[in-house]
């Protein structure tokens, strides 16, 4: 048993140190961070494909040796794809968390993903009505004051210290790769119009190589950990989302940045996932 938290089909604010795991659970995190989250349907969009999770072991011993871990994805496929295989993604790299024996955080978020890989193709290949479903992920692990992550696709996994705000992981897109090359400027890439075409994700292709730290990253008492879709940074600047999780608690700096996402228009789904580190993690 461990303790677990999902949310995907509709908005949900999540605090700590109580969150819902659904009407008739609830779920304590141990002390050691500040936790807030929300996903919301946009304004455009029929259903929320996007899907977050939040996961603990139940054992002392356990949670020792594999910390907190935290997922987020946005799911493509239609109505229904899209959310069969952010769920798929996140129930499989929490099954491989949760049930490794040997290695590091590293290895086991890196096999999750391809488990979570290997499942959403079978699951295609079953189901012809879901070809052509994948999703973005990206799963953070934290051990004590050290983070480990994996990543494919375009949702992202943002640094917040000191009031500055750096982004840790890459975008898997047409855009991005553009960028990278030197053929497009970043202040550009907001309004491509190719710049939602993904290069990588998982479900997608025979094989997947996810981003990952070459070492884990050091972490600091003071430092929070974004983790949002593609809904939320589209519309908001890197120096707005630092500026609203900088003046607000966590909670209402995720309902800040919805907001503002939805007054800018809100196309696509929206998630956010704020984690705050208030000690070393292990008490």
């Amino acid at each position: 048993m461990s303790f677990r938290q999902h949310c995907s089909r509709h908005g949900q604010d999540i605090k700590a140190p109580w969150v819902l795991y659904n009407s008739s659970l609830a779920m304590q995190i141990r002390p050691g961070i500040q936790l807030a989250s929300l996903s919301d349907i946009g304004c455009q969009r029929e259903n929320n494909e996007d899907n977050y999770s939040y996961w603990e072991p139940a054992s002392e011993e356990q949670f020792a040796r594999k910390g907190r871990l935290a997922i987020i994805a946005d799911g493509m496929g239609g109505y229904e794809g899209g959310q069969e295989a952010s769920h798929l993604a996140i129930e499989a790299i929490e099954e491989v968390y949760a049930q490794a024996t040997e290695g590091d955080p590293q290895a086991w978020l890196i096999n999750g993903f391809f488990a979570a890989h290997q499942r959403i193709v079978a699951e295609a290949d079953l189901r012809p009505e879901l070809q052509g479903m994948g999703t973005t992920c990206t799963a953070a692990a934290l051990l004590g004051h050290e983070l480990y992550f994996a990543h494919l696709g375009d949702s992202r996994l943002y640094l917040i210290r000191d009031h500055s705000i750096t982004r840790l992981t890459r975008d898997h897109s047409y855009v991005g790769r553009l960028i990278e090359h030197g053929l497009l400027r970043a202040e550009e890439a907001e309004a491509h119009p190719q710049r939602h075409i993904l290069t990588a994700a998982l479900g997608a292709g025979m094989t997947i190589t996810p981003d990952f730290p070459e070492r884990p990253i050091d972490l600091e008492t003071g430092d929070t950990l974004l983790l949002c879709t593609d809904g939320l940074w589209g519309l908001l600047k890197d120096s707005e989302l630092l500026q609203t999780v900088d003046s607000h608690e966590l909670d209402e700096a995720c309902r800040q940045l919805v907001a503002t996402a939805k007054e800018r228009g809100g196309p696509d789904n929206i998630t956010v996932q704020l984690l705050r580190i208030t000690s070393n993690g292990r008490n």
